[in-house]
Protein backbone atom coordinates (compact mmCIF):
# COMPACT_ATOMS: atom_id res chain seq x y z
CA UNK A 1 0.00 0.00 0.00
CA UNK A 2 1.18 3.49 -1.14
CA UNK A 3 1.61 5.78 1.85
CA UNK A 4 -0.39 8.37 0.05
CA UNK A 5 -3.20 6.34 -0.06
CA UNK A 6 -3.00 6.02 3.64
CA UNK A 7 -2.61 9.56 4.44
CA UNK A 8 -5.49 12.30 4.19
CA UNK A 9 -6.36 14.35 1.66
CA UNK A 10 -4.36 18.02 2.27
CA UNK A 11 -1.35 16.28 4.45
CA UNK A 12 1.06 17.97 2.44
CA UNK A 13 -0.60 21.00 4.21
CA UNK A 14 1.28 19.45 7.25
CA UNK A 15 4.40 18.59 5.87
CA UNK A 16 4.65 22.02 5.14
CA UNK A 17 3.87 23.38 8.44
CA UNK A 18 6.42 20.56 9.87
CA UNK A 19 9.06 22.26 7.44
CA UNK A 20 7.80 25.68 8.67
CA UNK A 21 8.73 24.73 11.83
CA UNK A 22 12.32 23.36 11.00
CA UNK A 23 13.18 27.04 9.29
CA UNK A 24 12.07 28.47 13.21
CA UNK A 25 14.52 26.66 14.68
CA UNK A 26 17.21 26.71 11.99
CA UNK A 27 16.84 30.60 12.89
CA UNK A 28 16.69 30.31 16.53
CA UNK A 29 19.73 28.51 16.71
CA UNK A 30 21.52 30.72 14.50
CA UNK A 31 20.57 34.03 17.03
CA UNK A 32 22.01 31.74 19.58
CA UNK A 33 25.38 31.25 17.24
CA UNK A 34 25.58 34.95 16.39
CA UNK A 35 25.13 35.86 20.09
CA UNK A 36 27.60 33.63 21.33
CA UNK A 37 29.84 35.35 19.24
CA UNK A 38 28.99 39.04 19.83
CA UNK A 39 28.68 38.43 23.78
CA UNK A 40 31.81 36.24 24.04
CA UNK A 41 30.05 33.24 25.30
CA UNK A 42 32.16 30.01 24.76
CA UNK A 43 30.83 26.14 24.49
CA UNK A 44 29.81 24.30 26.25
CA UNK A 45 28.60 27.33 28.86
CA UNK A 46 24.92 27.60 28.58
CA UNK A 47 24.34 31.06 30.09
CA UNK A 48 26.31 34.13 30.63
CA UNK A 49 27.31 35.89 34.08
CA UNK A 50 27.75 38.68 33.00
CA UNK A 51 25.49 39.04 29.65
CA UNK A 52 21.70 38.76 30.26
CA UNK A 53 20.69 40.07 26.32
CA UNK A 54 22.33 36.45 25.96
CA UNK A 55 20.41 34.99 28.45
CA UNK A 56 16.98 35.97 26.87
CA UNK A 57 18.31 35.05 23.04
CA UNK A 58 19.19 31.76 24.65
CA UNK A 59 15.97 31.00 26.48
CA UNK A 60 14.14 31.69 23.40
CA UNK A 61 15.80 28.97 21.70
CA UNK A 62 15.89 26.97 24.67
CA UNK A 63 12.41 27.41 25.58
CA UNK A 64 11.03 26.27 22.01
CA UNK A 65 12.41 23.44 22.48
CA UNK A 66 11.60 22.05 25.43
CA UNK A 67 8.43 22.48 24.14
CA UNK A 68 8.66 21.21 20.77
CA UNK A 69 8.33 17.99 21.05
CA UNK A 70 5.20 17.77 22.41
CA UNK A 71 3.83 20.13 19.96
CA UNK A 72 5.56 17.10 17.64
CA UNK A 73 3.37 14.42 19.32
CA UNK A 74 0.10 16.32 19.30
CA UNK A 75 0.67 17.74 16.12
CA UNK A 76 1.53 14.53 14.10
CA UNK A 77 -1.46 12.57 16.59
CA UNK A 78 -4.47 15.28 15.15
CA UNK A 79 -2.72 15.79 11.73
CA UNK A 80 -4.03 11.96 10.77
CA UNK A 81 -7.76 13.10 11.29
CA UNK A 82 -7.52 16.92 10.61
CA UNK A 83 -4.75 17.78 8.94
CA UNK A 84 -6.20 21.26 7.86
CA UNK A 85 -7.12 22.62 11.04
CA UNK A 86 -4.02 21.21 12.16
CA UNK A 87 -1.81 22.97 10.20
CA UNK A 88 -3.57 26.27 11.11
CA UNK A 89 -2.74 25.56 14.56
CA UNK A 90 0.58 24.85 13.58
CA UNK A 91 1.24 27.57 12.05
CA UNK A 92 0.10 29.77 14.58
CA UNK A 93 2.33 28.03 17.16
CA UNK A 94 5.30 28.49 15.18
CA UNK A 95 4.63 31.85 13.99
CA UNK A 96 4.29 32.68 18.17
CA UNK A 97 7.44 31.08 18.39
CA UNK A 98 9.12 33.89 16.29
CA UNK A 99 7.05 36.64 18.22
CA UNK A 100 8.23 35.01 21.59
CA UNK A 101 11.73 34.78 20.49
CA UNK A 102 11.69 38.76 19.07
CA UNK A 103 10.16 39.77 21.98
CA UNK A 104 13.21 38.14 24.37
CA UNK A 105 15.30 39.49 22.22
CA UNK A 106 14.47 42.86 23.47
CA UNK A 107 16.53 41.83 27.28
CA UNK A 108 13.04 42.79 28.20
CA UNK A 109 11.97 38.69 29.20
CA UNK A 110 8.43 40.21 29.87
CA UNK A 111 8.27 41.33 26.57
CA UNK A 112 8.46 36.79 25.07
CA UNK A 113 4.89 37.18 25.71
CA UNK A 114 4.09 38.76 22.51
CA UNK A 115 4.22 34.87 21.39
CA UNK A 116 1.55 34.25 23.83
CA UNK A 117 -0.94 33.56 21.09
CA UNK A 118 0.72 30.22 20.40
CA UNK A 119 -1.21 28.86 22.84
CA UNK A 120 -3.99 28.63 20.46
CA UNK A 121 -2.29 26.33 18.40
CA UNK A 122 -0.87 24.36 21.14
CA UNK A 123 -3.93 23.96 22.91
CA UNK A 124 -5.65 23.63 19.87
CA UNK A 125 -3.87 20.22 18.58
CA UNK A 126 -3.68 18.71 22.04
CA UNK A 127 -7.89 19.37 22.21
CA UNK A 128 -8.22 17.53 19.07
CA UNK A 129 -5.57 14.92 19.66
CA UNK A 130 -7.67 14.26 22.70
CA UNK A 131 -10.74 14.08 20.94
CA UNK A 132 -9.80 11.89 18.53
CA UNK A 133 -8.68 9.36 21.40
CA UNK A 134 -12.13 9.79 22.61
CA UNK A 135 -13.75 9.12 19.15
CA UNK A 136 -11.46 5.96 19.17
CA UNK A 137 -12.79 5.08 22.36
CA UNK A 138 -16.43 5.41 21.34
CA UNK A 139 -16.95 8.08 23.79
CA UNK A 140 -17.86 10.76 21.30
Amino acid sequence: MDILEILPANYGYVILTYLYSWVMLCYLALKVGAARKKYGVKYPTMYSDKEEVFNCIQRAHQNTLEVYPQWLLFQTLASLVYPTVTSVLGVIWVTSRFSYAWGYYTGKPAKRMNGAYGYIGLFGVIILSIYIALQLLGVV
